[in-house]
């Protein structure tokens, strides 16, 4: 079987958890550059040659003797050149999502790399405005496709038991690479006095390095085995599980246990008569019990609301928070670096909470906590302001405002940084579930987009209020989760069908539902819990019964009258 892979592939070398590591560690290098390349502009948007060149505003020298502060002139076209990145990233994850359903995920990841690359050097080398909005758009393009495909291609390698945790460790290697740059930058600014060229060249061209060593190795790693399976190439996909997990002594048996219900499952999938098109899972058209159209919405606003909250705006314009709360230039720089390695451990924390408290009360004290932080923070922000220039008073509030964001960022990372990424993996039906995330991807974008580009016009006609309406956000999110979202932890994908399976979109009609259904039905259960298609997506009955029972059905008040027919 191992023949038919490239004899120089990683799968031949090493098996198991030694194999799963060398996965996560090529994934994390992707999601490192992911995360590099969302905390760069904050230093870039400070940079002198870069605001000259772009022309939306100038320097001068601050009140307090800080030479080479910035002043934005035209706060739209700043935000613009930020926000059309997310665009590129909207239309990427789209094209992600299709292109790997069809050459696979290896393909599909190296031309991620290689398109972003390609955005890179035209960043790189701008020499206008116009030409970096479109040098970001096509970076924004590789950028969607590798966060469309690369937690598919990690999850469905590792093992189910690992996968909520693995996805919170990536998160940790996302904000490291927002600390990578921050500091960077912040190195670079002591350069020839900041005024160079290189303070925001340079930055952008060293995220060609990870990308580089991306596109050089990723050929040398296994497919996902349930790709191999799905196009039918059964042979390669049963080598690449053997040495994912074991086939010797206790792990005998492993492996070919969980090949056979990738199989099952395949064929199960060929019969459904419903379009897996995008538009079709956004309307909803054909979908039946399985109510796609609703998971779809769950996901986008999920993660348009995580932007929301507060975080777009704290990550890349870091230092305008710091310099309205009182702090010059180059401290604005130094404590916007501190804060993000904050961050970044912060994101530890979900490691070892998110599978024992659950997705919702994870979101709960995440909005609470951040809500507070963004209100205190305008609120010491202003008092900073109105306080006599760099008198104690001022500073006080000053530093006050910057514990808050501190706050803000380590509660954000703690929760509301993961979950959004994790629900859409879990709430989709397998022959759907990479699309599923490629429109959880498409949420972020427009989050990211429509906030990048109002925040420099926020922050630069309201200041502070900006933080204000961040706290808002928070509070909306709390009924928002409250009504909407079903708990998922603790349930597995397979019974995702019988939670959506509500006409209602409310979380408490779906949850009694979802009792209904595991009391009516138990089989139902049985068979999710077996790793089993549980629904038909047509009738709403289950996949492989439905011709012969008649006493399954999705709609609980119907259930009664199928066990009576059954018993006749």
């Amino acid at each position: 079987m191992g023949h038919q892979i490239n004899k120089y592939n990683v799968a031949h070398t090493f098996q198991k958890r030694k194999l799963l590591i060398a996965i996560n560690c090529l994934a994390s290098l992707s999601i490192f550059f992911f995360g590099y390349d969302q905390g760069m502009m904050g230093g870039v948007n400070n940079a002198k040659a870069y605001i000259d060149l772009m022309g939306f505003g100038h320097t001068e020298t601050a009140p307090d003797g800080t030479p080479n502060t910035p002043v934005i002139t035209n706060t739209l076209l700043q935000g613009g050149i930020v926000s059309v990145y997310y665009l590129g990233t909207l239309v990427g994850a789209l094209l992600g999502g299709w292109i790997g359903d069809r050459v696979g995920r290896i393909k599909t990841i190296a031309l991620g790399s290689a398109w972003a690359i390609l955005g890179t050097t035209l960043q790189c080398s701008a020499q206008n405005h116009n030409w970096m909005i479109c040098a970001r758009m096509v970076n924004g393009i590789g950028t969607g496709i590798l966060n469309a495909i690369v937690p598919v291609w990690a999850t469905e390698t590792a093992q189910h038991t690992s996968r909520g945790q693995f996805v919170a460790i990536e998160f940790t290697l996302n904000i490291f690479g927002v600390v990578v740059a921050y500091w960077l930058e912040f190195g670079l600014s002591y350069v020839n006095g900041g005024v160079s060229e290189i303070r925001w060249r340079f930055p952008i061209g060293f995220q060609i390095i990870p990308l580089l060593l991306l596109l050089a190795i990723v050929w040398y790693f296994p497919e996902s085995p349930r790709w191999l399976v799905k196009v039918g190439r059964h042979e390669e996909a049963r080598y690449i599980l053997g040495r994912l997990r074991g086939e010797h002594g206790e792990d005998a048996g492993v492996a070919e246990a969980e090949f056979q219900d990738i199989k099952n499952i395949a064929e199960l999938e060929q019969t459904h008569v419903y379009s897996n098109s995008y538009w079709s899972m956004f309307t909803g058209r054909g979908s039946g019990k399985l109510h796609m159209a609703r998971r779809v919405q769950l996901v986008v606003w999920l993660q348009i609301m995580q932007e929301w909250v507060g975080i777009a705006g704290v990550t890349i314009y870091a230092p305008t928070i710091f310099r309205i709360a009182g702090f010059n230039s180059q401290k604005s720089q130094w404590i916007s670096g501190l804060n993000n390695i904050f961050y970044m451990f912060s994101t530890l924390i979900c490691v070892f909470t998110l599978d024992k408290i659950g997705r919702r009360k994870t979101l709960y004290w995440g909005s609470i906590a951040q809500g507070i932080a963004m209100f205190l923070a305008g609120g010491f922000s202003r008092l900073g302001q109105d306080a006599p220039l760099n008198s104690p008073r001022a500073q006080s509030y000053g530093a006050a405002a910057a514990s808050m964001i501190f706050i803000f960022t380590s509660t954000f990372g703690a929760t509301w940084l993961t979950v959004p990424w994790i629900y859409p993996a879990e709430i989709f039906p397998l022959a759907v579930r990479a699309k599923g995330n490629a429109w959880g991807v498409v949420g972020w974008s427009v989050g990211n987009g429509w906030l990048t580009l109002l925040c420099p016009v926020m922050f630069g006609a309201i200041q502070e209020k900006t933080l204000y309406i961040f706290g808002i956000a928070n509070a909306i999110t709390l009924p928002m989760v409250w009504a909407l979202y079903p708990e998922s932890n603790q349930r597995t994908l397979e019974e995702m069908d019988l939670l959506f399976a509500a006409d209602s979109p409310w979380n408490w009609e779906a949850e009694r539902n979802f009792k209904l259904l595991k009391e009516q039905n138990p089989d139902l259960v049985q068979a999710a819990r077996h790793g089993q298609a549980v629904l038909d997506p047509e009738t709403g009955l289950p996949q492989e019964r439905k011709a012969s029972t008649a006493g399954f059905s999705l709609d609980t008040n119907k259930a009664h009258q199928f066990e009576e027919k059954g018993r006749e």
